[in-house]
């Protein structure tokens, strides 16, 4: 008679024992929810940082990085299960990423989702010429330098140019690359850049243009980059040469000499420069020289297509940082003598 008691006890504590584990799961999950969600959205806090996602790695990897990188909460699982409800796995992009102490989990993922790399920057330089432009790229950080042992000719090669000089190719300005980038794929970004502005240029040039295809556009250009740092100037340096070019006079530009010197130039033009004939000496030969001899920017591309009109066909630098502009070379002698003049008084004093 006393086996059902003992049975419906036993039932009653077994179904208590099963309610407590219950709560006691709940409350887990509750707990342990609540901390993986702290995890998420707490910033991790530490200090500046970067990490490279390398082509392949996996998101194992990547939280290994990161730990390396000193970033230290969470753990393993609380990343891999972020990375699952953010379907991140499959969407990681190659690159380098900042890590900064104001950044969550979730933020962080998020920017290795959508490719948020860190970008790094490097500028051509406005009259570089090609010994200068891959000096720079040289001592270029971050950048993967593949043009070490390419030559000038090869380097064209490559960038689908063979029939092309590279001077004056590239067009100055300030290109973003990212960690692993190289330094070719820099220069064949550069030169399809250079390739619509001065098609752009052309196709707007001045009606009344003299000048014959683009390729001499961009040879006048290279000079008058290299004759004149004032904006002003720009357009009547290159109407100077365009009436010196129409009328058949040597253009007698001293920046053409200095590129045909290559490095034998010694800072100083000298008397005998003038009259060593080279394929660059302005001096020796008519017309325009055969290749450009810098990188011309965009302005100096528009003032060689846009020349100012008037009779100047010289001038002479007036000391301040422009140029006097004379349509007779008695008025060219009158202005250099002023300016001879003038650097004897700075000399003096």
């Amino acid at each position: 008679m006393t086996e059902k008691p003992k049975r419906g006890v036993f039932r009653r504590i077994l179904s208590n024992l099963f309610k407590l584990a219950l709560l006691a799961g709940v409350a887990t999950a509750i707990v342990g929810y609540v901390h993986y969600h702290r995890f998420t959205v707490t910033p991790i806090g530490g200090h500046d940082a970067k990490v490279a996602i390398r082509r392949g790695e996996s998101l194992r990897g990547v939280i290994v990085s990161l730990r390396e990188a000193g970033v230290e909460t969470g753990n393993d699982l609380e990343w891999q299960l972020l990375a699952a409800s953010m379907g991140v796995r499959s969407k990681m992009q190659v690159g380098e990423y900042a890590i900064t102490p104001d950044l969550t989990p979730e933020l962080l993922l998020r920017n290795i989702a959508n490719g948020k790399v860190i970008q790094y920057h490097f500028t051509i330089v406005e009259g570089w010429n090609m010994r200068e432009l891959r000096a720079a790229l040289k001592t270029t950080p971050n950048l993967h330098h593949a043009l070490i042992d390419t030559s000038d000719s090869a380097l064209m090669v490559q960038l689908g140019r063979s029939r092309k000089h590279p001077e004056g190719r590239f067009l100055p300005e300030t290109y973003a690359y990212t960690l692993d980038s190289n330094d070719i794929d820099l220069l064949a970004r550069a030169a399809k850049a250079m390739d619509a502005a001065l098609g752009e240029e052309w196709a707007h040039r001045d009606p009344n243009s003299t000048l014959k295809s683009p390729d001499e556009a961009l040879v006048l250009a290279s000079i008058v980059e290299k004759e004149t740092a004032v904006p002003d100037e720009r357009a009547q340096v290159a109407g100077v040469f365009v009436r010196r070019l129409q009328k058949n006079m040597l253009l007698q530009t001293d920046p053409t000499i200095i590129y045909g010197l290559g490095s034998s130039y010694d800072g100083t033009i000298h008397k005998r420069d003038l009259y060593t004939d080279t394929p660059y000496n302005t001096y020796t030969r008519a017309g325009l020289p055969p290749t450009p001899i810098a990188m011309p920017g965009r302005a100096a591309l528009h003032a060689a297509m846009h020349p100012a009109s008037g009779d100047a066909l010289y001038f002479v630098a007036s000391g301040g940082g422009g140029h006097f502009f004379s349509a007779t070379l008695a008025e060219h002698n009158a202005a250099v003598a002023r300016y001879v003049k003038l650097q004897r008084e700075k000399q003096s004093q």
